[in-house]
C-alpha cells in the first residue's frame, strides 16, 4: 500500500509545443496523484476486508485506480522532449530492432502512425491506444483499452492516453490533432527497450 507518484523524467514544460505545461502539471500532479491516493485507500480497505463480499465490492476501485497508476507511470516514460523542437530525442525512431519490427508489421512508421491514430481516435469515451507485443506471435499489434484498464492481452510498448484531461486544454475536442502531435514526443528509445525485453522474455 505504498504506491507513490513517480517523478517526471523531464520538466513540465519540456514537451511543448506539442503538450503544454498546463496540461502536464494538471495531468501529473492532479489526475495521476488522485489515482495513487485512491489506489492506496482501496488497498488499505481490501486488507481490512473480512468477507468475500467486501473484497468483491472493492474490485472496481482497485482495477480503475490501479490501472490509472500503471498506465500513467508507463505514459510519462513513453514521452520525451521533441527533436523537432530541438529539445531532445522525442519522435526519433532510429535503426534497430523496434524499427525493424514496425516495418515487418506495418510497412513503415508512417503506416503505423496512420493505423494507430485511426484506431485510437475511434475509442468511444475515454481509454488508451496501445502498440503492444502479442505474446503468442511476438509481433507488434495495435489495440485499445477502455477507461483506465491496463493492457493485459499484450506487452505494452507505446501507450497513448486518450482521456480528455490529456489533451482538451490545448486541442479542445479535436482528438486527431492531439494524436498527430504526440508522435513528436514519443520516446522510441524507451519503446525499443520495452520491445527487446518483451521479445526476449521467458514470459512470452
Amino acid at each position: 500500500m505504498s504506491n507513490t507518484l513517480p517523478p517526471l523524467p523531464y520538466g513540465y514544460d519540456a514537451l511543448e509545443p506539442y503538450i503544454s505545461q498546463e496540461i502536464m502539471v494538471l495531468h501529473h500532479t492532479k489526475h495521476h496523484q488522485t489515482y495513487v491516493n485512491a489506489l492506496n485507500a482501496a488497498e488499505a480497505a481490501y486488507a481490512k476486508a473480512s468477507t468475500p463480499k467486501e473484497r468483491i465490492a472493492l474490485q472496481a476501485a482497485l482495477k480503475f485506480n490501479g490501472g490509472g497508476h500503471i498506465n500513467h507511470s508507463l505514459f510519462w516514460k513513453n514521452l520525451a522532449p521533441s527533436a523537432a523542437a530541438s529539445k531532445g530525442n522525442g519522435g526519433v525512431l532510429r535503426d534497430g530492432p523496434l524499427k525493424t519490427a514496425i516495418e515487418q508489421s506495418f510497412g513503415s512508421l508512417d503506416a503505423l502512425k496512420k493505423e494507430f491514430n485511426a484506431t485510437t481516435a475511434g475509442i468511444q469515451g475515454s481509454g488508451w491506444g496501445w502498440l503492444g507485443v502479442n505474446p503468442s506471435t511476438k509481433r507488434l499489434e495495435i489495440t485499445t483499452t477502455p477507461n483506465q484498464d491496463p493492457l493485459l492481452s499484450h506487452v505494452p510498448i507505446i501507450g497513448v492516453d486518450i482521456w480528455e484531461h490529456a489533451f482538451y486544454l490545448q486541442y479542445k475536442n479535436v482528438k486527431v490533432d492531439y494524436l498527430a502531435a504526440i508522435w513528436n514526443v514519443i520516446n522510441f528509445e524507451e519503446a525499443e527497450s520495452r520491445y527487446t525485453e518483451a521479445v526476449g522474455s521467458s514470459k512470452l
